[in-house]
Formats: structure tokens, C-alpha cells, sequence
């Protein structure tokens, strides 16, 4: 049976299965060293959410949140978690109830996917069927088909792949709380932003509360909930949510990070799923008959249909000049390219339209095809955005 310390927590009625934290004055004095890495760092992050801590290289943020776990033991101060304090419980087994994904994903080599995703529950007793089962429910949960990567080893999977068994992984045990240290920052930007929406979903599912480091501001403002803007040793220069960050930067170092074209920015704040957006492809799947999908395209005036599998994932895309001579579905048209999920922003959808075209596959919760986005749609949130922020303008 699983430890039931009290910071182990099942998500109640409102979803949220995570615990509040609290940090009071802590700080980390290095010896040798004139200042503290972190001084006198106080912060209340809310249960269920994701607060991002965001500064730049050598300000503290990895150091503040390693202390939560105490993979660095702060020199003063205190850290409660769920209301318990951290620092007077075994250092281990307060590890083993706060999930930690890095980057690289810092996977086990010698271990195959299902051993690397085992090892915390492992750790804390449980039989065996319980720990394979935990493993097919989270490889699914993450994206990874358990039949096609249970037995694989991390060599044989691509970057994204590590760092989707590193979420895993770091889930197993059914943690609380989750510490997140720069983990897509070593994945192409692409699938850097399918891992983000990833997360985002998982979110959805599961209320844990998130601490997680980056160093990309637009990162931050994708995934936030609220943003920590840390300077030297950590000093807090705004902790507020994503809106009022974009919105009103209180110094010139959160305005230097905000950056240009916070117009722009704030399509990362408005998600595929608060547009409209049409299901305007003819869908198929393999076992249809080229002339009976030919008949359809004709009948409905489309020049394209989009191959779907048995759970309605896309697949790839038929032209309607490949079929007349076509036996088979199979093998015929070209793969779907950038694809965004309901989870997405607006700015990933603008980026994927642009990829693909002029527009660009939606896709839902598990994968499935739900939708077209197109460059209108977003255009015109954009110029509703402008027309809001010169109206703000005018009125200040």
C-alpha cells in the first residue's frame, strides 16, 4: 500500500489534486561566497496551479526551486508544503512525493521506458501489477503508446519522446506538487510547443501544482498561471499573473523582458479552444474506396480529404487527382504537417497556418481531429486586440 504522508493528495471536486506551498525568507549562503544566492525569498504559490519562475542565467530561480525538494538545503528560512514542514521531513521521502522533470530528461539509460517510469512507485512498495498498470495508464496519458515504447530504451527515442517519459516519470507516484527545471529546453521548437500544450492538458486533468523554470518569457506567459519575475538572488521584481504582466510591467527589467510587440504576446494568452473555429475537412479512413471518397469530394467540392486512423487522429492529406488510379487508401497523399490542439495559443496557431499554408489541423484531447484553423480567425483577433489596447491607450 502507498506511504499516505499528508502530503500525498487526491484530487477532490474541483479538480485540483496539488497542495499550496509556502516559502518565508528563505535563502542560500554558499561558503566562500560575499552574498547569498538567494536571499530572503518569500512566496505563497497556490494549490493546483502553475507559477513560473522566469529571470535571467545566474539570478537563483533553479536554486529557490531545488530548495522546495531540497536537492539544495536552504541556509535559513522555511518551506511548507500542504501545511507540513519541508525541512524537518526526511529528505528522501519528502523527494519521492514532489515530482522533478528536468531537462534532457535525465532518464536512466540502462532502463527501458516502463523501468524509468517505475522507479518512484517502486521505491515506495508497490506490487508489481499496480506499478504496470500506473505505467500504461501515464504512457497513454502522455501520448506514448505502451505496446510501441514500454520495452524501448532512451537511446531509441527522439527528444521529445525523453522528455514526454521524463513527465512521466516524474507523475508515477501521484505527486502533488511538480518542479519543472527548463524541461523542453533542450527540443526543437516545435515539438517544444506540442509538449507545452501536452502539459497544459495533463494540467486540466490532474490540479497539481507546478513550479517550473524558464528562461523564455514567451514560455512563461503560455503556461503560467501566475509569472515570478526574479533578479539577483532571486529578489521578486513582479509575481502576478500573465495579463497584468503584459499589461502593466512594474520596472524596466519586467519591461525588458516582456520584450517588443507585447500586442503580439498576447495571443499567447488566448488559447485555440476561445476561438470559433470550423470542421471544414471531408475526413476518411484507409478502408474507404478511392471512388466512393472521389463521389464525396466531388459532392461536397473539396480538393482535399483528410485521412484519419481508428481514433480519428490525422494522418495525412489526399488530393482528389491521386485517386482515379488508386486500389488503396493506403500510402496515398502527403503526412499532415504543424497541427495545434485546443490547448494551444493563438500564436502557435499562427505560426502552424503560416507552416502549412493558410491554415492548420486543430486537434482535441487525445489527438483527435476536431477542426481547421485559419489565418482570418486569427488576424482578426489580432486587430480586435490593437483596436482594445489603442482604446485603453486613449483613455489613460
Amino acid at each position: 500500500m502507498a506511504d499516505t504522508n499528508d502530503l500525498t493528495d487526491t484530487t477532490g471536486n474541483d479538480g485540483v489534486s496539488g497542495v499550496e506551498i509556502q516559502l518565508e525568507g528563505v535563502t542560500k549562503r554558499y561558503p566562500g561566497s560575499a552574498e547569498p544566492a538567494v536571499k530572503d525569498f518569500t512566496m505563497t504559490i497556490p494549490a493546483g496551479k502553475i507559477v513560473i519562475f522566469v529571470g535571467p542565467s545566474g539570478c537563483g530561480k533553479t536554486t529557490t526551486m531545488r530548495m522546495i525538494n531540497r536537492l539544495i538545503e536552504p541556509s535559513s528560512g522555511r518551506i511548507t508544503i500542504g501545511g507540513e514542514d519541508a525541512l524537518k521531513l526526511d529528505d528522501v521521502q519528502l523527494r519521492r512525493k514532489i515530482g522533478y522533470a528536468i531537462q534532457q530528461a535525465g532518464l536512466f539509460p540502462h532502463f527501458t521506458v516502463a523501468q524509468n517510469i517505475g522507479v518512484v512507485p517502486g521505491m515506495l512498495g508497490w506490487n508489481k501489477k499496480r506499478i504496470a498498470d500506473r505505467v500504461e495508464e501515464l504512457m497513454d496519458l502522455v501520448g506514448l503508446d505502451p505496446t510501441q515504447f514500454r520495452d524501448r530504451y532512451p537511446r531509441q527515442l527522439s527528444g521529445g519522446q525523453q522528455q514526454r517519459v521524463g513527465v512521466a516519470r516524474a507523475l508515477a507516484a501521484d505527486p502533488p506538487v511538480l518542479l519543472m527545471d527548463e524541461p523542453f529546453g533542450a527540443v526543437d521548437p516545435i515539438t517544444r510547443g506540442n509538449l507545452q500544450d501536452e502539459l497544459l492538458r495533463l494540467q486540466a486533468d490532474l490540479g497539481k501544482t507546478i513550479v517550473f523554470v524558464t528562461h523564455d518569457f514567451d514560455e512563461a506567459v503560455k503556461l503560467g498561471d501566475r509569472i515570478a519575475v526574479l533578479g539577483d538572488q532571486s529578489s521578486i521584481q513582479q509575481y502576478d499573473t500573465p495579463e497584468a504582466i503584459l499589461a502593466n510591467p512594474a520596472n524596466d527589467m519586467v519591461a525588458g523582458f516582456v520584450g517588443a510587440g507585447a500586442s503580439l504576446k498576447q495571443l499567447t494568452l488566448l488559447r485555440v479552444r476561445d476561438v470559433d473555429y470550423p470542421d471544414i475537412a471531408l475526413t476518411t479512413q484507409v478502408g474507404e474506396s478511392p471512388a466512393d471518397l472521389r463521389t464525396r469530394m466531388a459532392e461536397a467540392g473539396k480538393t482535399y480529404a483528410l485521412l484519419v486512423d481508428g481514433r480519428r487522429r490525422p494522418q495525412r492529406w489526399i488530393h482528389v487527382r491521386s485517386l482515379p488510379t488508386a486500389t488503396s487508401l493506403a500510402g496515398l497523399g502527403r503526412p499532415v504537417g504543424d497541427t495545434v490542439s485546443t490547448q494551444s495559443t493563438l500564436q502557435d496557431a499562427l505560426e502552424a497556418i503560416l507552416a502549412e499554408g493558410g491554415h492548420a489541423v486543430v486537434t482535441g484531447t487525445r489527438g483527435q481531429y476536431v477542426g481547421m484553423i485559419d489565418i482570418t480567425t486569427v488576424t482578426d483577433v489580432l486587430a480586435q486586440l490593437r483596436e482594445e489596447h489603442e482604446a485603453g491607450a486613449d483613455a489613460s
